[in-house]
């Protein structure tokens, strides 16, 4: 394998000793120092290959201590953005790297690039070195392909790094949790032996009785933490966190100040970075043995450990809380899909009971009434008898009877029991993590923020340099250009204005494209509805309901599915043109736009159906026509809930299907197919030349993470379907549970074999995903009393039992319900074709009117206002009602649980202890250090009886003694004994006279 000359040499310390750690690759070649980072720079041929002439251009080098430390000759030349170089002829010492960087005398524009992108990347580097992080890179570079440049964080920096980002470590103090007596203890004590199958094997479980006592880490109190050894004190997602955060804060000057390695992948410098795994997820050996990735894989990520709980805290500590809090969430939310699943088939059990005793269906399948119905479409259909539609009559009773408002109410108060119950998780995990109290990392720029901000300062130079005078000396212009680059700190919304246009018109046409698309299968299924009629063949005309609806609802998913994934790149792209400053309002500007349109695409139909679907098709003899041919649709005999239940579960289900199996698993595999089709070349050669790939080859292998906003919108638009119209399919949470036991397995598998290890991110809750679950759990309560009240005949049924029957049972419901129209009162043309005069008079339609021998013929009757006002009536009294419950409920389950309020009090007091206890020490090592400087002092004055341990003269102005220190009053020079740390008293104390006399000046000040 060639090296390219071009590319800067990192020397290599000799060959590995051989652990098999080093040969999985996740050390450094001397086996000793750990890989926290890697970046990733990926060669292309045309850039390695290099003319004689430019070969023979003399190269600058840049001498760096390998601890980085730079040498007093070495530095940056900020006017010019140069790196310092030693002299070419003194010899390389020992430990230093050696860095070419190239010639600049390059006359091709992509060779001119390349020799740019490296001198960038050089002094990006000679920064991280400066920094106190130390590099390695590969012995032999490649000509193309992937090149990897390690990094290790030694203890020196990981120390100063976690003093910075205020990391909380464990002490040394611990206490037992307390644990419960009683009655409380024998319950939880069987609960536990209960759960035992469920719970997945983790080392080191049986230590959760135990608590230590954590704090923010600082180099002064190295004393007080329980550091067993520096190596693994940081775990390994720490230690890469800390890493990042260097490389995040970095600033290049080449690249006029931009900061971060992320806009130097912007820009080309890099090809990726990432932290490594833990090694292989596959291994065979004890469990003590394994890494946490392989437990993480043999407990977690297995669809065979289904049935088992989640090891979360394994997932905080290997991913980061971020990542962890998602887990969590989808975790209780998959538990509490499971009462509601038991309700959800309770109701729809109790609909099977009582379907043979419902008068109703009873009543639409006896023959003996013979109700005729009018033609369901103009000409080609005939008359139909009611009877014809019990199959219907009796499927819909199976989701629209009595227990389905009770189940509306339940899982309105299940939403808002899901979110308190969510918030008591979080508080207790943000207690057992350490969360509690952190505070917000300082976010640097996007790249495309500072871009964009270079490109405005730019231009307004250059007008500014139009519109200065010729006379003006090179002086005041340097002041203008310092003035104009000031003035200019960030983006205004006039610079962002195209963009907000832009935002604006693009959703609403991303919602006309929508409503345009629930549209056209309406006109589907009124065409084909009309053609199948005219069919000759009975099986054909008896089937057009069923026929359309199924092939209606199945267009609309294929259409979803399309559109949902256009909808994620456009709302990716919007948030792009209103240049975030940074990923966090990225993120949740992204959230919302990608939320609002995928919401409307997936509920559009659902909503027509439920709310729109039948209400304006009109009467016989004068229906609303679309195009002025075709009739708009009418609802089901048995009402519009049935078709809104096959609606919603095919939706629901198909959508889970299809992008579990599809776009979860099977794209992605695809993908890793093609990519390892692409590389299969390179791969072979480098597996005869090379040793077993590296862990770096392994995890550039894998995919990237791309945040988990699409993990939480999947579950997002799952809860809506659980629970805005589930009044309609009370099994919808039982296929959401279903579900959600395959997708917790399945994410878990993508992240610990499928993806590149994320950077463990900090957060202290699930973020904006809260509120929009506030938001839909508030608007269920809505969606399901209209429901309830409109698409159901829960309300009909209510008002004919109490107000028009005569027997106060529901005995002639279906007669009452049917209005009367005159055959003869047809449109010329809309009549059946086959109708014979005299044998039907009058036919039958489902409307609320006066029939036509009434003087107000075909107008709405008093029944249809009496149901309208229950109706209205209904969904005050139902949102009003649940509303207070919900209240009840969140005020009776408190935020903080009892125990982690009294564990929060308990650690407050040992931390106090701790550090009070320390400061007496420190006082007591403080006295005796200067007792023992005095006593070996020459002409000391002798201790007058009677004045304890106060010394006179120099040292007067020290604490008088401990007596008199335990009771707070120290005098003014304690303040620096509180300044001091314990590490600095615990040096030897030199003797001398030449050490105590500037003891004594410095104690005289």
């Amino acid at each position: 394998m060639q090296i390219s000359p071009s590319e800067d040499k990192t020397p290599v310390v000799g060959s590995p000793s051989s652990p098999q750690e080093a040969a999985e690759g996740l050390y450094f070649s001397d086996g000793k120092r750990k890989v926290d980072y890697v970046l990733v720079l990926h060669q292309r041929r045309n850039s390695s290959i290099r003319s004689h002439a430019s070969a023979a251009v003399s190269h600058d080098r840049l001498s760096i201590v390998s601890n980085g430390n730079f040498p007093p000759s070495a530095g940056l030349d900020a006017a010019g953005g140069k790196i310092g170089s030693e002299s070419l002829g003194e010899p390389a010492r020992a430990g230093e790297v050696f860095m070419e960087l190239g010639d600049a005398g390059e006359k091709e524009s992509t060779e001119a690039a390349d020799h740019e992108v490296r001198l960038i990347r050089q002094e990006f580097e000679a920064s991280l070195l400066e920094a106190g992080l130390e590099l390695e890179r590969d012995k032999e570079l490649k000509t193309y392909g992937p090149s990897f440049t390690r990094l290790h964080a030694p203890w020196p920096v990981l120390c100063r790094e976690a003093e910075f980002l205020k990391i909380k470590v464990p002490t040394k103090t611990s206490y037992e949790l307390k644990e419960e007596s009683g009655f409380g203890s024998s319950m939880s004590t069987l609960w536990k032996k209960m759960n035992h199958p469920f719970q997945p094997k983790v080392p080191h479980q049986d230590q959760e009785r135990t608590k230590f006592l954590t704090h923010c880490f600082s180099r002064d109190k190295l004393h007080l933490y329980n550091i067993t050894s520096k190596d693994t004190f940081f775990d390994n997602a720490t230690r890469a966190r800390i890493v990042y955060e260097i490389l995040r804060r970095t600033v290049c000057v080449r690249t006029c100040q931009t900061i971060g390695i992320s806009t130097l992948i912007a820009k080309g410098v890099y090809d990726d970075a990432f932290p490594l795994h833990d090694g292989d997820y596959k291994v065979i050996g004890h469990l003590e043995e394994k890494s946490e990735r392989q437990v993480l894989h043999n407990e977690w990520a297995r669809y065979s450990a289904f049935y088992k709980y989640q090891p979360i805290d394994l997932v905080r500590k290997y991913f980061g809380e971020k990542i962890g809090l998602y887990f969590a969430w989808l975790g209780v939310y998959t538990q509490l899909l499971i009462p509601a699943s038991i309700v959800g088939i309770i109701v729809f059990c109790y609909g099977v009971a009582t379907v043979d005793s419902d008068v109703p269906s009873l009543e639409m399948c006896d023959e003996r009434l013979n109700f005729t119905m009018c033609p369901l479409c103009d000409g080609a259909c005939d008359f139909w008898q009611l009877s014809t539609a019990c199959g219907t009559a009796k499927a819909s009773h199976l989701f629209d009877n009595p227990a389905t408002v009770f189940f509306a109410i339940f899982m309105s108060l299940w939403a808002v029991l899901f979110l308190e119950q969510w918030k008591r998780r979080q508080i207790s995990l943000s207690f057992s993590w350490d969360l509690t109290g952190i505070e917000e990392d300082e976010e640097h720029p996007r790249p495309k923020y500072e871009t964009i901000l270079l490109q405005k300062r730019q231009r307004k130079q250059k007008t500014k340099k139009k519109k200065k005078k010729k006379k003006k000396n090179e002086l005041d212009q340097t002041l203008s250009n310092t003035n104009g680059k000031a003035a200019i700190e960030k983006l205004t919304w006039k610079d962002r204005l195209p963009g907000y246009f832009i935002n604006v018109s693009s959703v609403l046409f991303m919602f006309g494209l929508t409503f345009s698309a629930v549209f056209g299968v309406i006109i589907y299924r009124i065409t084909v509805s009309a053609l199948m009629a005219m069919s000759s063949d009975p099986d054909t005309k008896s089937n057009v309901r069923v026929t359309v609806t199924a092939t209606a609802v199945i267009i609309n998913l294929v259409v979803i599915l399309i559109l949902d994934e256009i909808y994620g790149a456009v709302a990716l792209w919007l948030t792009e043109l209103e240049i975030p400053k940074t990923e966090t309002h990225f993120e949740e500007r992204l959230i919302l736009k990608a939320f609002l349109l995928k919401f409307m695409n997936a509920y559009a139909p659902i909503f027509y159906v439920a709310f729109f679907k039948g209400r304006f098709a009109g009467r016989p003899g004068s229906y609303v026509y679309v195009f002025n041919h075709y009739r708009m649709e009418e609802c089901a005999p048995g009402g519009c809930l049935i078709e809104l239940c096959i609606q919603l579960s095919i939706i629901m289900l198909g959508k889970q299907l299809i992008q579990n199996n599809i776009f979860e698993i099977g794209i992605p595999k695809l993908k890793k197919l093609v990519r390892a089709l692409k590389d299969k070349g390179t791969a072979e050669k480098e597996i005869e030349e090379e040793r077993p790939p590296k862990q770096w080859n392994l995890d550039y292998a894998l995919a990237p993470f791309d945040g988990l906003t699409p993990e939480y919108m999947e579950m997002i638009i799952q809860f809506g379907f659980v629970s805005l119209f589930v009044a309609s399919f009370p099994l919808a949470p039982l296929f959401a549970l279903l579900n959600n036991v395959i997708e917790i397995r399945l994410d878990a598998k993508k992240f610990v074999t499928e993806l590149r290890r994320p950077v463990a991110v900090r957060a202290k809750d699930i973020g904006i995903w809260y509120n929009i679950l506030s938001g839909m759990g508030k608007f269920s309560v809505i969606i399901n009393a209209f429901v309830i009240s409109f698409t159901s005949d829960f309300i009909p049924r209510l008002v004919y039992q109490y107000m028009f029957s005569q027997t106060g049972t529901m005995h002639g419901f279906i007669d009452h319900t049917l209005s009367y129209f005159n055959v003869s009162n047809f449109k010329p043309g809309t009549a059946p074709h086959n109708l014979e005069q005299g044998t039907i008079t009058f036919c039958r339609y489902k409307d609320y009117r006066e029939p036509p021998w009434s003087p107000d013929a075909y107008t709405f009757s008093k029944q249809y206002w009496c149901v309208l006002a229950a109706r209205l009536a209904f969904v005050i009294l139902f949102q009003n009602l649940v509303m207070f419950l919900s209240l009840i409920v969140a005020w009776g389950i408190p935020d903080v649980p009892k125990t982690i309020v009294e564990q929060l009090k308990r650690e407050k007091k040992l931390l106090v202890d701790v550090f009070l206890r320390e400061e007496k020490e420190k006082f007591q090592l403080i006295q005796s250090l200067f007792s023992k400087s005095a006593l070996h002092q020459p002409g000391r004055h002798e201790e007058h009886p009677g004045t304890g341990s106060q010394l006179p003269g120099r040292f007067s102005t020290l604490p008088p003694g401990p007596e008199q220190g335990l009771h707070g009053d120290w005098g003014g020079p304690r303040a620096r004994c509180r300044a001091a740390s314990f590490s600095q008293f615990s040096r030897n104390v030199p003797t001398s006279p030449k050490n105590g006399d500037e003891n004594s000046r410095h104690t005289m000040v």
